[in-house]
């Protein structure tokens, strides 16, 4: 059935029994998302501990602790060569952080994802993050599961928007397994990967998280993952000192994507092939790593301190490093995701603000660092107070939370055009529109721009021969949108309005010049600025009195 058939016409969605075959489909994307994030955690802690203990162990540890001196450099710089290896003769679309690379098959690719890209992807994320790239894990685990979901939605005959809701519900099940939060993976899908808000995409994306986040607990253990000692409900005045960390969190996130963007326009000005370019951002990450080790690797155990309030000195060494290495890795091209990198620099700048303001609770300052600079980074202010919020389950933080992600989103959105996943893909000749507004078409009906009354003439002939095909006629009562389907569908100049009673009976035409209208309507409201109608009812009155009344 189609969403424009006429028993649709009065609905709030456009959803139909199609949801009950996609909902399905997506448990079991959901299942396969939570199987890759498990092995690709797995993946992390083994090559971790071999690169840089020389062990046999799954175990996730920090790289931090390592006792190889001046030759834990040479590590990130063959873990470089192993994925440039991997881009050059498996697929270059392994590259990058994985989320700019989901939305370009969403938007170009018809949601097709290759098989291959399945595979090489964990397993270049993984051997780039265990040689202490200092990415996080949530970028790959969203375009792997994203991919899975693409495959499997292949295997049947589906539209593309249904591919899409089955890829975008494997990159949610993927975020969900791999950090325990559904709502915050349902809100990033909706943010930053459906392009839309319908149920046809967000029940079956849902239902994927859910099942993810279910089969977290015995593959990966419960959540929150970085839980906390709960902080009590701010006063107005702490409101305010959070509004200033999120201030300074926009000015920060729009500082790294220029340092990102940077440093991959200087890669490119490079003559040798990019196969090599992982191996310089190595060189820099194992530097970096000299100076700051807490740089180094996913940094869960970072983040874990810095939320218990454990790490509030040298925050700004910690801070530059991760910066530096975290843009020059990703602007080389190598493999890693940005969620994690973006927890740790947010809490570094909060802990330091912290510092600077003599705040009793460093830990606090972090928690809202970090939201604020995934938020202000990502341009995702819902997914990034969910996330926090999830991640250590202390509800009481909600309204400075998102005082500090409101803030950091406004800064940005107002500092630069694009953030830094969708510069990638504007970079590629494609823009994307990241907002969302209901169409002009609608909110109108038909009987509101149909030309009404139309005399039939010798060029109407067309018109009068199709009146009575309810193929492809409009009704009075119409939603302009179902009618201006049925228009594009026939290919015709116009449709003949007929009264749903009597479809013998035309009441009107309609045309392009119509559907235009409409949109100037929409166009109107969004753009035309009016004069006050207080100000102008105050003229009217002064007009009205005599000016001897005035004068009195």
């Amino acid at each position: 059935m189609s969403p424009f058939d006429d028993t649709q016409r009065a609905g709030d969605f456009t959803a139909d029994t199609r949801l009950l075959i996609l909902v399905p489909m997506a448990v079991v994307v959901g299942v396969m998302g939570a199987g890759v994030a498990y092995v690709l955690v797995w993946l992390i802690g083994a090559i971790t501990n071999l690169a840089y203990y020389h062990r046999l162990s799954s175990t996730m540890v920090s790289p931090a602790a390592n006792t190889l001196g001046v030759l834990a450099v040479l590590i990130p710089v063959v873990g470089g060569l192993i994925v440039g290896l991997l881009a050059r003769y498996g697929s270059e679309k392994i590259r990058g952080h994985g989320i700019p690379e989901a939305m370009e098959a969403i938007l170009i690719g018809r949601s097709r994802m290759e098989a291959r890209i399945a595979v090489l992807k964990p397993i270049a994320s993984a051997i780039s993050i265990g040689t202490g790239g200092p990415f996080g894990a949530e970028g790959p685990i969203i375009m792997t599961g994203g991919a899975l979901g693409s495959l499997f939605a292949q295997v049947f005959h589906l539209t593309a928007a249904e591919r899409k809701t089955l890829l975008v519900a494997g990159a949610a099940a993927g975020m969900s397994a791999i950090f325990s939060t559904p709502l915050a993976a349902i809100l990033l899908a909706v943010e930053l990967l459906l392009f839309e808000w319908k149920p046809r995409s967000l029940v079956p994306v849902a239902a994927a998280a859910i099942v993810a986040a279910v089969l977290r607990v015995p593959l990966l253990g419960p959540g929150p993952i970085f839980p906390v000692t709960p902080h009590g409900a701010q006063g107005w005045h702490a409101l305010i000192d959070f509004l200033g960390v999120g201030i300074m969190a926009g000015l920060g996130s729009a500082a790294l994507t220029l340092i990102v963007y940077a440093a991959e326009d200087a890669f490119k000005k490079l003559t040798f092939h990019y196969m090599w370019w992982p191996v310089i951002g190595g060189l820099v990450v194992g530097l970096g790593g000299l100076i700051e080790p807490r740089a180094l690797g996913v940094g869960y155990d970072t983040i874990r301190d810095l939320l218990d309030g454990h790490l509030h000195t040298g925050m700004m060494t910690l801070l530059g490093v991760k910066a530096v290495t975290w843009s020059v890795a990703l602007g080389s091209g190598t493999s890693g995701g940005v969620l994690a990198p973006l927890l740790i620099m947010g809490g570094a700048l909060g802990a330091a603000e912290a510092h600077w303001v003599h705040a009793l609770d460093p830990g606090l300052w972090a928690t809202i660092g970090m939201a604020a600079m995934m938020g202000g980074t990502m341009r995702s202010p819902l997914t990034s107070v969910a996330f926090v919020l999830e991640l250590t389950h202390d509800v009481a933080l909600l309204p400075a939370l998102l005082v500090a992600c409101i803030a950091a989103h406004t800064v940005t959105v107002l500092l630069m055009k694009r953030s830094i996943l969708t510069e990638k893909v504007a970079r590629r000749g494609y823009h994307v529109m990241r907002e969302y507004s209901v169409s002009p078409f609608a909110r109108f009906r038909v009987e509101e721009v149909m030309a009404r009354d139309v005399a039939p003439a010798s060029g109407d002939a067309i018109v009068m021969t199709i009146a009575f095909d309810p193929a492809v006629v409009a009704f009075p009562d119409e939603v302009l949108e179902h009618a201006l389907h049925t228009l594009a569908r026939s290919r015709l100049a116009c449709l003949p309005v007929v009264s749903r009673d009597d479809p013998a009976k035309r009441v009107g035409v309609l045309g392009w010049d119509a559907i235009a209208s409409a949109y100037k309507m929409g166009l109107d409201d969004e753009y035309l600025r009016e004069s006050s109608s207080i100000v102008q009812r105050l003229r009217l009155i002064r007009r009205r009195v005599p000016a001897t009344e005035s004068t009195e």
